[in-house]
């Protein structure tokens, strides 16, 4: 069978390509094209457009590249009308696919399965009725998700389970070096402590949290740590290099190291985190972090956050567990301040170090257990060839 997916940004590219993987071991004759990243590519298919051409957040940022979105959204549709595939797999980036979805339901092209749910729990909670009208099934990766669409707005869905449980168990199986081998291999001093700097996977992220993040751990260098940065896949180095260049020269700098993020989770004390994926990744990793989350006029946004975000959290981790685990430091409560009172407490021999790790064996617990592409792919595959049924479910 024939599959398109769309995925928008470095981690739903980590995502659809393990769930490619998984798709292929129900359908040995599958065919993939997609817009995506460089990990899907690596499991086969031709890319359309790379995810990194479309990628943008922020009401100006959008808006500078509006002609570049909707001309990608044009191709796409007309590609997949051409193209004529099985099954549309969408996952996450909800602005690009449910338009997407509304044109393959219009046209009665295929089924559209939504993997990993567009986050309407938090905000724009509306688009159910385009989910429930235009996604044939969506498949949950978040726990609390199953009540919101079911209970609350009677909308079956599968969870499957997380993949990023499956995603740092392979690595920790397959990828694990000790740490004076990865520490010699990346330049690294071996006797120095690793602070993690995970700054995002846009530009604008990066410009609004990286130098802040550098200024709130230049302390803890003196004390005999060093910074390292996990640079995002679809940023260049010159990138980093151009927004570090800006820093005052007593602010220390961090190594840099692209595309080695969980090289670097698996041998560091503590990170500073942009929201996002990358929090439950650290969470994982089992490493202590402090979520950073700057944004110009935070003031405004601060106020504009408790009028529009449904939900009291910003972080996986803590909206998982359904309490404050990790400290989010969110607008204008992200400053250099803040986050190095925060870092201080969850290194060790912080006191807030222990119970964060005691917290986190509790957000594992409520992952469950790996095997999430594979669950996906199972009932995906099933469902095109007409095979599944819903008792198969808890199999």
């Amino acid at each position: 069978m024939k599959y398109f997916l769309i995925a928008g940004e470095a981690s739903g590219d980590l995502h659809a390509a393990h769930l490619m993987q998984a798709i292929q071991t129900y359908d040995d004759q599958a065919q993939f094209r997609f817009y995506g990243g460089d990990q899907m590519a690596a499991v086969g298919g031709s890319p359309e457009v790379h995810y990194s051409k479309l990628a943008y957040m922020g009401i100006v940022p959008v808006l500078m590249h509006l002609p570049q979105i909707i001309g990608g959204m044009r191709r796409c549709k007309k590609f997949i009308a051409q193209w004529r595939p099985d099954c549309v797999i969408l996952v996450d980036y909800p602005g690009f696919n449910l338009s997407i979805a509304k044109f393959v339901h219009s046209q009665a092209i295929c089924p559209v399965f939504y993997y990993i749910s567009p986050k309407i729990w938090a905000w724009k909670e509306h688009r159910i009725h385009s989910i429930r009208r235009y996604v044939d099934r969506l498949f949950s990766i978040l726990p609390f998700e199953v009540e919101f669409f079911e209970k609350k707005h009677h909308y079956p869905i599968s969870y499957v389970g997380n993949p990023t449980v499956d995603e740092v168990g392979q690595y920790r199986t397959t990828h694990f070096s000790p740490l004076p081998e990865f520490a010699r291999s990346a330049g690294l001093e071996v006797g120095r402590p690793i602070i993690a700097l995970l700054a995002g996977s846009r530009k604008q992220e990066i410009k609004d949290n990286l130098q802040r993040m550098c200024q709130a751990a230049t302390p803890m260098v003196g004390q005999g740590y060093q910074l390292v940065l996990a640079g995002a896949p679809s940023i260049t180095m010159e990138y980093y290099e151009k927004v570090l260049q800006g820093m005052p020269a007593h602010v220390a700098r961090p190594h840099v190291l692209m595309d080695r993020t969980y090289d670097i989770l698996s041998h560091s004390k503590a990170a500073l985190v942009t929201s996002g994926t990358a929090t439950l990744e650290t969470a994982l990793f089992r490493v202590p972090q402090v979520v950073c989350y700057y944004l110009s006029a935070g003031w405004f946004v601060g106020i504009l956050r408790r009028l529009v975000l449904k939900v009291p959290y910003v972080s996986l981790v803590n909206l998982i567990c359904g309490r404050e685990v990790v400290p989010e430091l969110v607008a204008g409560a992200m400053t250099v301040e803040n986050v190095r009172r925060h870092l201080q407490r969850i290194l060790p021999g912080g006191e807030q170090r222990e119970q964060m790790l005691m917290d986190y064996r509790n957000l594992c617990d409520r992952l469950g257990e790996a095997g999430a592409p594979d669950r996906a792919a199972r009932e995906m595959v099933g469902r095109l060839r007409g095979t599944w049924e819903e008792s198969t479910d808890d199999e």
